[in-house]
């Protein structure tokens, strides 16, 4: 019988880095497996869109309503560079 393994154990935080538009540089972190033999971590994380308040973009309350979509364009070390990808609005304003 194959011991059970906690999942978590293979993976790595990762600091998700907002673009310069925003006053905000560090929106938040983010999972991914551990490079292992062929699969590289930073493949696991391209393309990867992150969806984040502008008001914590901007620590301005008044755009809560407005949802920033933010796609993974690059990995430097721990940090995840991202890019604009879209604006969405939530329902309560």
């Amino acid at each position: 019988k194959k011991k059970a393994l906690d999942p978590f154990l293979k993976k790595d935080w990762y600091d998700i880095k907002a673009p310069s538009m925003f006053s905000v540089k560090q929106v938040g972190k983010t999972l991914v497996t551990r490079s292992q033999g062929t699969k590289i971590a930073s493949d696991g994380l391209k393309g990867r869109v992150f969806e984040c308040s502008l008001a914590d973009l901007n620590q301005d309350e008044d755009q809560a309503f407005r949802k920033m979509l933010l796609k993974c364009e690059d990995v430097q070390g721990k940090n995840v560079l991202t890019n604009f990808h879209g604006m969405d609005f939530t329902t309560d304003k």
